[in-house]
């Protein structure tokens, strides 16, 4: 009755109470990862037992408990003092720790007992302040057949030895001593399974726990609060998510004692599922309960917030981390360099890197290829030269094709040629061959210094190489053509043609003007599908700003119409009832300039159709700067707005955004007439760096 009661009990609560579901698909892939493993369903839980800390097997008195005289609720149970004897059993205790494992050195010592049967509470208390599992193991077969009125067929004995395997988190001794049982004809108890159970999750076997859990039922025992508590651990490790949901929801309502190593397993398990949220508000509901988190449990935040690309919020953990005294330790470290190298915090990376070299932490190859990647990135080109210094001088580490490509880059953002021909001769010396990344530096490095035959003759000796040119490095071609004068072109179209001939089709009739809208309109939907999804919306980024460079606003309207069409630019554009907003985040220039336009067009007529204005519009164009450059599209979008004579404003309290009211909008629509054309944007862009996917 009491089983039914909880299978209902259990059946009838949600999943998940105050933390986000998984979505099915990542339900379906967590259950694959155990195909051989059958759950029986958790009726054999007693509802009764849940209320009771401790419990034996069902078919056991009350009068079978045994209490850990150690642990701090166990007070109420001493009776008398510490005594002669007590210390006399204790320095037995400690020689038999510290003595060989053997039947004769166990017998010497234990022969202090006397010739006469030795008490059970002796025994017990012998074993109970041991910490050496292989001698308590040669101590339990010692004192077993000497003590006298041996309880429950010496059940007490072997659950107080496997307490000193789990001291030790013994795992394998323990699951012999627990064999030994079962072939003597003991019977397991209640704290037998809780006490293995334990061992097996203290030594990280959660499997291990699980298979112990559902082998309850067959002895006649009922998981107690503690060993459920265990098992949300043990299921969220093994990564049954609804099993482990199931106990976490009931132990909350239930108020069970839920442990820090819990919480981690919880947040691991949702950082596998996918559920980014989830593993944030079981942070949250970890503190609430007063439960501190430790090391451990930051570093499993800071890894799921690196998968699930939540780099602010990985900031944050990390500050509290701090702020809560909690020590950062390497894999700390390690994790937040490359949640900030991804996200191009460079400042914070750097430091970080300097906190790591100053607790002595050596980095490894690919610590050190992230962070020279990254300032390479974001213009740190100093700090780039420091760390390659650092890490050949570290002892530790040799510069990979990795490390050359990345340092290629840096002094390929400074134009300096020289500079990156010797690191590809350094390269070649020290036995690696370039690669696709490599040649993508040098071809920004020789477009940067204007020198076009540089670049057909490095294009055609990596082909030699067998390196094969991608999408992404075409686009790369693409940004150099918007600093190359025109009657320079042709070299580098025939670049393009041999690696892509659609695009290079597509380029040359943008050059040489040969092709109707209409065709062009085609010709360029079916190039951008063809591509690899990365490459997307770098070349129609390229694309488009090259049409700028040509004075070409017509085609470069078709680009931009045809990205929004396929889902490359998503959430351009947003409509609210106080707002209407233009996003030119992650845009090159010359698509940046294009949208606005396009926008400011489809303002004027929406005016002219009498549509009506919400109070406020604004432009949003990020706060970061241009790759390799000192501008951001917003300083670019500010001179133009005041070339225009536009009444947009910088928002005061959230960088990157420009405002305009309703009634300044509408006024300077009316002024502008007809819509105008973004030929006047072409000096703009050829001062500008276009957003060329890097490598």
């Amino acid at each position: 009755m009491a089983s039914r009661l909880y299978s209902s009990s259990l059946s009838n609560i949600p999943l998940f109470l105050s933390i986000s579901t998984p979505s099915p698909s990542s339900s379906s892939s967590s259950s694959s990862c155990n195909r051989n493993f059958k759950f029986k369903p958790l009726s054999h839980l007693n509802q009764s037992s849940l209320h009771h800390p401790v419990t034996n097997s069902s078919s056991s008195s009350k009068t079978k408990i045994w209490v850990n005289p150690n642990r701090a609720k166990s007070k109420p149970f001493r009776t008398k003092p510490f005594t002669s004897r007590s210390r006399f059993l204790l320095q037995l205790a400690a020689s038999l720790d510290s003595c060989d494992p053997t039947q004769e050195q166990v017998s010497a010592i234990l022969n202090r007992l006397g010739d006469k049967d030795i008490a059970e509470k002796d025994a017990v208390f012998i074993l109970d302040k041991m910490v050496n599992p292989k001698a308590a193991f040669v101590v339990l077969r010692y004192l077993r057949d000497k003590v006298q009125h041996v309880r429950y067929n010496g059940v007490v004995l072997y659950n107080v030895t496997l307490k000193v395997f789990r001291k030790c988190n013994d795992f394998e001794g323990a699951l012999k001593v627990f064999d030994e049982m079962l072939q003597r004809g003991v019977k397991p108890d209640n704290i037998t399974f809780t006490t293995m159970i334990n061992c097996a999750r203290m030594s990280a076997i959660p499997d291990k726990a699980v298979e112990l859990f559902e082998k309850m039922p067959g002895f006649g025992c009922e998981p107690d609060a503690v060993t459920c508590s265990a098992m949300v651990y043990a299921y969220a490790q093994t990564n049954h998510v609804d099993f482990a949901l199931r106990l976490y929801d009931l132990a909350k309502i239930e108020k069970w004692p839920i442990d820090v190593m819990t919480f981690s397993a919880l947040i691991r398990m949702f950082d596998l599922s996918g559920n980014y949220d989830g593993c944030l508000n079981v942070h949250l509901e970890m503190k609430s309960l007063g439960v501190k988190p430790n090391v451990k449990t930051y570093n499993s935040l800071l890894v799921a917030m690196l998968r699930g690309k939540r780099h602010w919020q990985a900031k944050i953990i990390y500050q509290e981390m701090i702020s809560n005294g909690v020590l950062p330790d390497y894999t700390t470290y390690s994790t937040l360099l490359r949640v900030y190298t991804i996200a191009q915090y460079g400042q914070d990376a750097l430091r970080v890197y300097k906190e790591m070299k100053g607790k002595g932490m050596n980095l490894t190859i690919d610590l050190y290829n992230v962070l020279l990647a990254m300032c390479a990135k974001v213009g740190a080109n100093d700090e780039a030269l420091e760390v390659f210094k650092d890490m050949k001088s570290s002892g530790t580490c040799h510069p990979d094709v990795w490390t050359f490509s990345a340092l290629s880059n840096v002094y390929s953002n400074s134009g300096k040629v020289s500079k990156v021909e010797g690191v590809l001769d350094e390269m070649i010396k020290s036995g690696f061959e370039p690669n696709i990344f490599f040649m993508v530096s040098l071809v920004k490095c020789y477009g940067k210094a204007k020198q076009i035959d540089n670049i057909v003759n490095v294009f055609d000796r990596f082909l030699n190489l067998g390196i094969i040119p991608d999408d992404r490095f075409c686009g790369c071609l693409l940004n150099v053509m918007t600093q190359t004068p025109k009657e320079e072109f042709g070299k580098l179209i025939n670049c393009v043609e041999k690696v892509n001939t659609k695009l290079g089709y597509v380029v040359r009739y943008l050059v040489e003007g040969q092709d109707s809208d209409e065709n062009f309109s085609k010709d360029a939907s079916e190039l951008l599908n063809s591509i690899d999804a990365e490459a997307k919306k770098p070349i129609c980024n390229c694309l488009i700003d090259l049409c700028v460079h040509l004075n070409l606003p017509d085609r470069a309207h078709i680009l931009l119409s045809i990205g929004l069409m396929h889902g490359i630019y998503r959430s351009m554009q947003s409509r609210s009832q106080t707002k209407w907003s233009l996003h030119l985040k992650n845009l090159s220039i010359g698509a940046a300039m294009t949208a606005f336009h396009a926008w400011i067009n489809d303002l004027s007529k929406a005016l002219e159709s009498g549509e009506k204005f919400p109070p406020l519009l604004g432009i949003n164009t990020g706060r970061g700067k241009l790759k390799n450059s000192s501008k951001g599209i917003a300083s670019i979008l500010e001179s133009h707005l005041k070339e225009l004579n536009a009444p947009f404003c910088e928002d005061p309290n959230e960088a990157g955004w420009f405002l305009v009211t309703e009634e300044a909008a509408k006024s300077w629509l009316e002024s502008r007439g007809s819509t105008q054309s973004i030929a006047a944007l072409d000096s703009m862009v050829l001062n500008a760096p276009s957003m060329a996917l890097p490598h």
